[in-house]
């Protein structure tokens, strides 16, 4: 099994001068699937578990009820298989505690931090790179061979050594 990705040869403009006419370069992007259904993500589950199909889905549901509600309350959530999620936001800073107020936060945040099982997974997928030219014709095709390394949402550390603060706030058990 491989991921799939384009590579689609696409005009380019570097700066908004009128006079740019821009280069062309290769852009890399997911050759999306289509969405699965929660309905045939469930019957799925439930031929390979052998329970039935409205016993799963009731499992289902109510395991997606509980997620939200302990996320909600500030846990750190684990999903079977996958790794942890958990809400954070990421707001300013400010010197002074008369200036903490709701109006920091910029942004609310779902975050997802795949189990080790996943990242050796993703890891170990080829990744098969299908180039297109400006025309629409295939030109040419990659198969990876690349370090694998997976992007940690955990590890926001620059490479100067500094540290971002995005206000996540990691519960017990992160």
């Amino acid at each position: 099994m491989a991921l799939k990705v384009k590579a689609v040869e696409k005009l380019l403009k570097f700066s908004n001068d009128p006079n740019d006419k821009g280069e062309y370069r290769y852009v890399l992007s997911p050759d999306l699937y289509t969405s699965l259904t929660q309905e045939k993500v469930i019957r799925e589950a439930a031929q390979r578990s052998g329970v039935m199909e409205g016993v799963m889905k009731a499992c289902w549901d109510a395991a997606g009820q509980v997620i939200k509600a302990w996320a909600t309350e500030g846990h750190s959530v684990a999903i079977p298989g996958l790794g942890t999620m958990r809400f954070g936001l990421r707001s300013k800073a400010v010197d002074k505690v008369e200036d903490v107020k709701a109006g920091l936060i910029s942004t609310r945040r779902i975050i997802f931090t795949p189990s080790v099982a996943l990242k050796d997974e993703l890891k170990n997928t080829a990744i098969q790179i299908t180039c297109i030219d400006r025309n629409g014709k295939e030109v040419k095709r990659v198969t990876s061979g690349d370090s694998g390394d997976i992007e940690d949402p955990e590890n926001t550390q620059p490479s100067s050594g500094g540290q971002i603060y995005d206000g996540a706030n990691p519960g017990e058990g992160d």
